[in-house]
């Protein structure tokens, strides 16, 4: 059975650091990409991170960007997302997704691309 599992997340002050994981079961792991998405009380899904297959490509959201890093590790079967800087407006749900692909598929913001999804975990950030 497929699954993904996300931790890391608490209640911060602006301007601290969140790590959040989030560890699958099952084999499709290496072959998948994988994104973290938000989503704030009242408002639309956002996309915020994705990293590719292969690790190499990865993109952010704006708002994000200089801040937030996505990383994976594909023995642990983890993908990572380091928050800093952190600022009320990224307080949300966060949840991770992961996608199988080909090595040269390209990479997707759209959430419903994703096939698989954790359960999310809060992040509130106070000022």
């Amino acid at each position: 059975q497929v699954q993904l599992v996300e931790s890391g997340g608490g209640s911060v002050q602006a301007g601290d650091s969140l790590r959040l994981s989030c560890t699958a079961s099952g084999g499709f792991f290496s072959r998948s990409a994988l994104a973290w998405f938000r989503q704030a009380p009242g408002k639309e899904r956002e996309f915020v991170a994705l990293i590719s297959r292969g690790g190499g490509t990865s993109d952010y959201v704006d708002s994000v960007k200089g801040r937030f890093i996505i990383s994976r590790d594909n023995d642990r079967k983890t993908v990572y997302l380091q928050m800093n800087s952190l600022k009320p407006e990224d307080t949300a749900v966060y949840s991770c997704a992961a996608r199988r692909t080909i090595l040269t598929a390209p990479v997707t913001r759209n959430y419903e691309d994703y096939e698989y999804w954790g359960q999310g975990t809060q992040v509130t950030v106070s000022p």
